[in-house]
């Protein structure tokens, strides 16, 4: 028969090492996967944040070509008026 304080004390022991490393291990994963998820979100508004301004950065780059454009068509007017002799 199996000794007694092996029974009482070691084995309760053993188990509950056992049962509390497979416990970490399964919460340490868990977690591992709920903050993998959470890069991943954080990631992709991220991306989107970018996507966005990159697209506010292009109409504002059309506007100053417009308004270049503009600014070049004034600017040969007041030269032609200023070649025009008055009379």
């Amino acid at each position: 028969m199996l000794n007694q304080p092996f029974l009482q004390v070691t084995l309760p022991l053993m188990v509950t090492i056992v049962v509390a490393a497979a416990a970490a291990t399964i919460a340490a994963w868990v977690s591992n996967a709920n903050m993998s998820k959470r890069i991943d979100d954080l990631v992709a508004s991220v991306n989107a944040r970018f996507a966005e301004i990159s697209g506010r950065l292009l109409a504002i780059e059309g506007r100053l070509t417009r308004i270049e454009d503009r600014l070049g068509a004034v600017e040969k007017k007041v030269d032609a008026l200023e070649l025009t002799p008055w009379r």
